[in-house]
């Protein structure tokens, strides 16, 4: 008989943490919200637009804990985009406010167990790594006391006026080719090419910056690029999920920007319904991908615009 080993019971705890990310997007789709797509210029929205980062590290959070972290800023009303952990709080000076509630983020990597590296040392054969998923709890600069004044402080919002250039010269810097025409937004993977309409189509101008970088994220996709596989024709559910994941991808892009458009892209709330609902996956793997597909397209973005763009994100 094999040995159970002492963390297969983690599967479980994986699978019920997949199902409550999941139901709480469904339930936000099904009530006709995007919830990445939040109008932030809203009375309702405090904090200003941008990508959620811990306050200690400087690091931005990723994948699932962008729309979770999000979904929160969203939900109760916080000021800003800056997180930290109880014992991050302390660490800086400051503490959490007693009775406050945390918000819960993920933590995914692999590991080798002991006996598997002195198996594969034994056989000769390559180790095999375990996935592992944990939670750990984050609070709100908001919902502490004491922080220091640039950490506890609310970056104003960027001037808007940066934005159109940032996204210029990022498309230039990507290489990538993008035509300015017609009336419909795309990407061709077999040419290799973005083509989205000018921007004067749009009721509101700022929308063409979200559709152009939504058509970026799948020109990241290219085998010349992330390699992801870009085959679902229209209807299917492989489809669904590219749209998904550039979805996503446009949202973070913009969000990194400073640019807070309007457009929904509702069309596409059903089929990811059914997406989300036959995989409780689904939606972690689509912000994974996404934030990659972001952070490869804004790897291109020029030293001088980030140095103009990007000015006060630390602080946010």
């Amino acid at each position: 008989m094999s040995k159970r080993h002492p963390r297969s019971g983690t599967g479980q705890n994986r699978a019920g943490l997949y199902d409550e990310i999941t139901g709480n997007i469904i339930a936000e789709l099904e009530a006709g919200r995007v919830p990445w797509v939040q109008p932030w210029g809203t009375a309702a929205a405090k904090a200003p637009l941008a990508m959620p980062n811990n306050a200690s590290t400087k690091r931005h959070y990723s994948g699932i804990n962008v729309l979770i972290l999000w979904g929160a800023v969203i939900e109760r009303g916080f000021a800003g985009q800056s997180w930290l952990t109880f014992r991050q709080a302390l660490s800086l000076g400051g503490h959490v406010r007693k009775g406050e509630r945390g918000t819960t983020v993920l933590y995914a990597d692999r590991f080798v167990p002991n006996d598997e590296k002195r198996r594969a040392a034994e056989t000769g054969e390559e180790a095999l790594s375990i996935p592992f998923l944990k939670r750990f709890t984050v609070f709100n600069a908001d919902q502490c006391d004491g922080l220091p004044s640039e950490i506890a402080a609310t970056a104003p919002p960027r001037q808007q006026g940066m934005i159109e250039p940032a996204v210029e010269a990022l498309i230039k810097s990507t290489g990538i080719e993008f035509r300015i025409g017609g009336d419909r937004a795309f990407y061709v993977p077999t040419e290799d090419y973005v083509q989205v309409p000018p921007p004067q189509a749009y009721f509101e101008p700022i929308n063409w910056h979200r559709t152009a970088l939504h058509e970026l994220g799948h020109a990241s996709g290219h085998s010349s690029r992330l390699n992801r596989d870009l085959s679902g024709s229209f209807g299917t559910r492989k489809y669904a999920f590219e749209e998904l994941i550039a979805e996503l991808s446009a949202a973070f892009s913009c969000a990194s920007l400073g640019i807070v458009p309007t457009v929904r892209h509702a069309d596409y709330i059903a089929s990811w319904l059914e997406v989300l609902r036959e995989d409780n996956r689904a939606i972690v793997r689509a912000a994974s991908q996404a934030s990659k597909a972001a952070d490869y397209i804004l790897g291109y973005l020029p030293d001088a615009v980030i140095a103009e763009t990007m000015e006060g994100a630390e602080a946010a």
